[in-house]
């Protein structure tokens, strides 16, 4: 089973009308009002499509979250069954501060196909093609840096890491720096780091650390179509979260999971710029028409696109 070329431009229409929603609140400082403006517009764009398409991935448990709750049903009840996984704004403070770096992300995969990623931390580790065993989360961060330079016989000083700048990254940075290797740290925003390794030409030849799960999941999805390496292990370290593991079937806590586990069978992902960053253009409005830019993959087809959108606002 495969999903109908035809979703394509439906999933660019919500995630482009989601962007030009939350672009009204750019530098506004209010990354809430800009997250519900996203939510909003992706959750009217999703019930208009013929699917019945299930939240796996969403603004947290129905308790959190009045719309895109994990489980909320969407779509017009018509037509094949999906998983829906959504982050309506990545980056949220980039929007709130006019920063480089908001998007507007979703992936849909068939029914069942989808991991169910828990609201816990996930340790990341992203490519593009390579051999089994390269690079791989059970390496050490040494030995990762030394296979993939021996991979492409290319020397050490020449590879380029993206990593989350966090406090928690401080001793893999701090190693990185000894290891003479260029290093790309970002903010926020770890859908949008991954996707860097894509293409030879964002200069990004690895993704690592410990960012959000249900983010990885994300990710996984447009690397997938890429062809590319992704590894993740869920990081449970508190009785809340084990908790909540055990209730939604995850018995090893430990397991390190393949991009194939993550995303089975086919899938659909699609980001669009908000605000401007290295892959996509934000939004810009020109009196009564937008044009927005959206990363678009589609896995069966093989179709890899970014596709720029002039619509009317009043469409």
């Amino acid at each position: 089973m495969t999903i109908d070329k035809q979703f394509i431009e439906q999933f660019i229409s919500v995630t482009s009308k989601a962007a030009l929603e939350a672009s009204y609140l750019v530098g506004k400082n209010n990354k809430i009002a800009a997250d519900q403006a996203a939510v909003d517009a992706m959750r009217t764009e999703l019930n208009k499509i013929n699917m019945t398409g299930e939240v796996v991935i969403g603004e947290g448990s129905l308790d959190e979250a009045p719309l895109l709750y994990t489980g909320e049903i969407l779509g017009t009840k018509n037509g094949p069954n999906f998983d829906i996984a959504v982050d309506p704004v990545e980056g949220t403070n980039f929007v709130a501060n006019n920063l480089p770096g908001g998007i507007t992300v979703l992936a849909i995969g068939e029914k069942g196909n989808l991991f169910n990623a828990p609201e816990t931390y996930m340790d990341k580790i992203a490519t593009a093609k390579i051999d089994k065993g390269v690079v791989d989360l059970d390496n050490s961060l040494e030995k990762n840096i030394k296979n993939f330079s021996d991979f492409h016989n290319r020397d050490i000083s020449t590879i380029s890491v993206c990593i989350l700048d966090r406090p928690r990254h401080k001793k893999i940075i701090d190693k990185l720096k000894e290891l003479n290797v260029k290093i790309k740290l970002i903010t926020d925003g770890d859908v949008l780091g991954a996707l860097y390794v894509s293409d030879p030409k964002y200069d990004v030849d690895i993704f690592l650390g410990i960012g959000g799960g249900p983010e990885g999941v994300l990710a996984a999805c447009a690397l997938d179509a890429y062809n590319c390496h992704f590894q993740g292990r869920f990081i449970f370290d508190n009785e809340k979260d084990i908790k909540e593991a055990n209730l939604m079937g995850i018995q090893d806590l430990n397991k390190k999971y393949e991009i194939n586990e993550i995303v089975k069978g086919d899938s659909l992902f699609c980001a669009t710029g908000i605000t401007s960053n290295d892959i996509l253009n934000g939004i810009s409005i020109d009196n009564n028409t937008y044009v927005s830019e959206t990363l678009i993959t589609h896995k069966s087809s093989n179709y890899k696109k970014i596709v720029k959108l002039v619509n009317s606002i009043d469409e």
